[in-house]
């Protein structure tokens, strides 16, 4: 049986509908949300689901079969849940997206008591490129997400502060006379390359750039070989295995710090799971 129930529930809503626009508004999901849950079911499936011709949307001899799958496994889970898991035991599993400094520096602590609390619920940790992790959330792909926190947060979505981290500029520690001078190395997308473009701005620099990498990791290792100056969460810079070769370079203006928290979507609230981890954090900031 596939682990994402709300993929099938999806599958048949549009199943019913043939209406791709209808199924998104339903659904609360956006057209390319729902796209890709039918590429990525497809893809499971091995075989095409729906045919979208010129008559409109119509499902394939494989997407009957596959109705009738879907309905028969959501038939057994909700059957399976409403009997319900020993008396104050929490099962299943929860899928968590972090970086790799968050992982480290932040989920101990945050996902501990929950563990503590629930030792029957299965947790999967998945890493990857902070500037994803919203829209991994977003997308369905996990459960929570820790990341940066943007101004606005997406309307599906809300969060709770875990950590406020002050960016810091970094450069090799052999070069640390040199000041602000020079290349940058900067990320390649996400909240600290818009906090950097700002601060570029604001001081009126226009450096050149020698690298733009997608993660925090790599960009310390090109500032630790000495290919630039670079900016980072001092998080990312205290947990980093170069951090030796590193040495913090003064801004004078700094940067504006970086907001972390733990974000669900707003609908999950009601999972069980997904509860029960909100319940367990501070309400420092929810929105």
């Amino acid at each position: 049986m596939l682990d994402d129930h709300r993929d099938l529930r999806t599958f048949l809503h549009l199943a019913r509908t043939l209406n791709f626009g209808r199924t998104s508004a339903d659904c609360h999901v956006s057209p390319a949300t729902l796209t890709r849950t039918v590429q990525r079911l497809e893809a499971r499936v091995g075989r095409r689901l729906f045919d979208r011709g010129p008559r409109g949307v119509a499902l394939t001899v494989e997407g009957h079969r596959f109705r009738e799958y879907a309905v028969r496994a959501l038939e057994l889970w909700d059957a399976y849940r409403a009997a319900g898991p020993l008396q104050g035991e929490l099962t299943g599993s929860l899928r968590v997206f972090a970086t790799v400094t968050a992982c480290q520096a932040l989920l101990p602590g945050l996902l501990a008591p929950f563990l503590a609390a629930h030792p029957g619920v299965r947790l999967d940790l998945r890493t990857g490129d902070a500037a994803a992790a919203l829209a991994r959330l977003d997308e369905g792909e996990v459960d929570a997400a820790v990341a940066g926190l943007p101004p606005r947060l997406p309307e599906p979505l809300v969060s709770r502060t875990v950590a406020t981290t002050p960016l810091v500029f970094v450069t090799a520690r052999d070069r640390a006379d040199d000041g602000l001078g020079g290349p940058f190395v900067l990320p390649h997308r996400g909240l600290v390359r818009e906090a950097a473009d700002r601060w570029l701005r604001r001081t009126g620099r226009s450096p050149a750039l020698a690298a733009e990498p997608e993660g925090h990791e790599a960009l310390l290792t090109l500032v630790a070989l000495g290919c630039g100056t670079g900016i980072v969460p001092r998080l990312v810079l205290d947990t980093s295995a170069v951090r030796d070769r590193l040495a913090v370079v003064p801004s004078g203006v700094a940067p504006a710090p970086l907001t972390v928290g733990l974000c669900v979507r707003r609908a999950d609230l009601r999972r069980p799971q997904v509860a029960a981890l909100w319940s367990l954090t501070a309400p420092d900031r929810d929105g």
